[in-house]
């Protein structure tokens, strides 16, 4: 089984953790992507996304489960053939949420880009642009170096 392990700082990664933990929680009752209007019957439409948003839930726990006790003692995460389909999504929903409550104002073009000037942002906007950043790094990480077909689920 293929496994990653990164060493992370801690002085960097924990403030990016409060900013992971704030958008989980709106994630909890909110899916990242809303489903958009479907001609499906009301009770089918609202099971499916009963059942998405449990997904998504499970999901986002397994990407903060990742930062627990060992996490903190030893500044290492893994990724491997158990989590890493769950930690891709996970962090697309919350790079998704915080492009919808933080970083509008900075465009979809900068956010690809990375091109931002770090200085001229407030501090809540530069956490939240950090921390997805941060997220965008896991998720080349998974995709790069775990066989892909793990992810073709």
């Amino acid at each position: 089984m293929k496994r990653i392990e990164v060493k992370l700082a801690l002085p960097v990664v924990a403030p990016l953790l409060d900013v992971i933990k704030g958008m989980a929680d709106g994630l909890r009752s909110n899916l990242a992507a809303p489903l958009g209007p479907m001609d499906l019957d009301a009770d089918f439409s609202a099971a499916w996304a009963g059942e998405l948003l449990e997904a998504q839930n499970a999901d986002v726990a397994a990407l903060l489960a990742m930062f627990n006790d060992e996490f903190f003692a030893e500044g290492v995460i893994a990724f491997d053939e158990d989590n890493a389909e769950q930690i891709v999504r996970a962090t697309a929903a919350v790079r998704l949420r915080l492009r919808e409550h933080y970083l509008k104002p900075l465009g979809d073009e900068t956010l690809e880009s990375g091109n931002v000037e770090l200085e001229r942002l407030d501090e809540p906007l530069r956490k939240a642009f950090m921390c997805y950043l941060f997220l965008a790094t896991i998720q080349e990480l998974i995709i790069q170096h775990l066989d892909s077909s793990m992810l073709d689920s």
